[in-house]
C-alpha cells in the first residue's frame, strides 16, 4: 500500500530523519530533546504506517532498511521544505527585487516622499516605488485589497483597524521671494501681512479660504487672497516670480532656493502626518524594512509612541 508521507505527522518524520542520520536511537532522542522510550514508540508507529521494519539492529546500533533508505532522500526534502515556510524570508536591500504601492497627498509628496526616495535608492536600488494620490482615496478599502501598501495620511483618515505610525507634527511659515520688498525685517506685522497679496494651496481646487483665514477671522482680520492652486510643486516657482506670499507647511519649503521664509504674524495650528499600513504587509520582512527606511527619513519618534491628537491638513 502507498503511503503519502506527506500527510503523517510531522514529529514522526522528524523522527524517521533523525533515526536515519544517526543509526541510533539514544543519538536520535538526544537530539530531538525526547527521552529514548518516546523515539522507540515514535518508531513503532513509523514501522506500522509503512509496513517495514524500517531500522535493524546490529552491533553499532541500527542499520535501515532498503525501505527506509529509500525514504531518507523525500524525507529530508519535504522537513527542509516545511522549515523554510516557517523561517522568515531573509531580505537583503542590496539585492531585493520589490515593487512598494504608496499613498500620498500632494503636500506629503513633497515633504517625504522625495526625501524618502533619495534614502531608499541608496540602500535598496531594486526596489520600486508606485505613488499614487491619497486625496478622496478609501484608504482602508486599497490597504486592505493590497492596491496600496503604505499611505502617507492624517490621524482622522486612518481607520482604527490599520497599523499607524506618527511621522512628525507640522508647522506653517510664510514664504516669499528673496528679494521681495517686505522680506528684509525678518518679520512681518500682522496689518503688513493682511495688506499683501496671497497665494493659497486648495486640495479641492478653488477654494480661497483656509487654516490662516480662519485664525485672522478670529481676530477680526482678513487677508487678500489673490490666487488658488492644487499643487505645492508649482508654488515655490510662483512666489520666485512675483510679490505673491504663501503661508505652507514648513518642510515642503525647507531647501527651497530664492526664497526666504518668516514666522507668520499669527499662531496657525498645524497638523500630524502619518504612515499607515494594514496587517497584511505588517509582518513582511521587505515591508517592515521599507518602512523602517521611512522612519528613519522623517526622523520617526521611538516606536510605539501613541499619535498626537489629530488636526486636519487644510488649505492654507
Amino acid at each position: 500500500m502507498a503511503i503519502d508521507i506527506r500527510a503523517m505527522d510531522l514529529n514522526l518524520l522528524k523522527a524517521l530523519d533523525a533515526l536515519l542520520d544517526e543509526r541510533s536511537v539514544t543519538r536520535a532522542a538526544q537530539r530531538l530533546s525526547l527521552t529514548q522510550p518516546a523515539v522507540s514508540g515514535m518508531l513503532t508507529r513509523l514501522r506500522e504506517s509503512f509496513d517495514d521494519p524500517l531500522f535493524v539492529r546490529t552491533q553499532r546500533g541500527i542499520t535501515p532498511t532498503l525501505r527506509a533508505q529509500e525514504l531518507a532522500a523525500p524525507v529530508k526534502e519535504l522537513l527542509g521544505g516545511i522549515e523554510s515556510l516557517l523561517q522568515p524570508q531573509a531580505f537583503d536591500p542590496a539585492t531585493a527585487q520589490m515593487t512598494v504601492q504608496l499613498a500620498s497627498t500632494d503636500y506629503a509628496l513633497q515633504a517625504v516622499v522625495v526625501p524618502f526616495l533619495a534614502m531608499l535608492r541608496r540602500r535598496a536600488p531594486g526596489v520600486r516605488v508606485a505613488v499614487v494620490p491619497a486625496q478622496h482615496l478609501p484608504v482602508y478599502e486599497r490597504l486592505e485589497r493590497g492596491d496600496i501598501d503604505l499611505a502617507l495620511i492624517s490621524p482622522e483618515n486612518t481607520a482604527p483597524d490599520l497599523y499607524a505610525r506618527h511621522l512628525f507634527d507640522e508647522r506653517y511659515v510664510c514664504v516669499m521671494r528673496a528679494g521681495h520688498p517686505d522680506s528684509k525685517g525678518g518679520a512681518l506685522s500682522l496689518d503688513r501681512f493682511c495688506a499683501l497679496d496671497h497665494a493659497l494651496i486648495s486640495y479641492t481646487g478653488g477654494g480661497f479660504c483656509g487654516v490662516t483665514d480662519e485664525v485672522l477671522a478670529r481676530l477680526g482680520r482678513s487677508r487678500r487672497v489673490v490666487l488658488s492652486i492644487t499643487s505645492f510643486l508649482v508654488l515655490p516657482e510662483i512666489l520666485r516670480n512675483s510679490d505673491l506670499i504663501a503661508v505652507v507647511p514648513q518642510r515642503v519649503v525647507a531647501d527651497a532656493r530664492g526664497l526666504v521664509v518668516l514666522e507668520p504674524p499669527v499662531a496657525i495650528p498645524g497638523f500630524v502626518k502619518t504612515a499607515a499600513w494594514h496587517e497584511r504587509t505588517h509582518r513582511s520582512p521587505g515591508h517592515r524594512w521599507v518602512r523602517s527606511v521611512l522612519f528613519d527619513t522623517c526622523g520617526c519618534k521611538e516606536a510605539g509612541s501613541p499619535l498626537h491628537l489629530p488636526k486636519l491638513e487644510k488649505n492654507y
